[in-house]
């Protein structure tokens, strides 16, 4: 099972993105959790990820995450703003995917 993580200022902003992300994960039947959590907690679910995506509002800690994520392997980018803006629950999944190299 892939473990795709998302962190936003609260956790709450992207619950619509994680929905739509989900939506696209049962239409092709893939063996993927994805959730979302809020920015203060990179630190304790970081190490359980497969991939972590930021949310655009939490761009600023990209690079204190990557700091961290490095070491462990784990990819980390932030979610582009088009996407976020749009809910492209499909294109964010794709993304994730392509960073832990099991592209769709």
């Amino acid at each position: 099972m892939i473990i795709i993580k998302l962190f936003c200022q609260a956790g709450m902003s992207t619950s619509l993105l994680v929905y739509k992300m989900q939506q696209e994960i049962k239409l092709q039947n893939l063996d993927i959790a994805v959730k979302a959590y809020p920015v203060t907690s990179i630190i304790t679910e970081l190490p359980t990820a497969d991939v972590v995506l930021l949310g655009p509002q939490v761009v600023y800690k990209e690079a204190d995450t990557l700091k961290l994520a490095k070491p462990l392997g784990i990819p980390v980018a932030v979610i582009e703003l088009k996407d976020y803006g749009m809910i492209n629950g499909k294109g964010v999944l794709e993304k994730a995917l392509k960073l832990v190299h099991k592209e769709v």
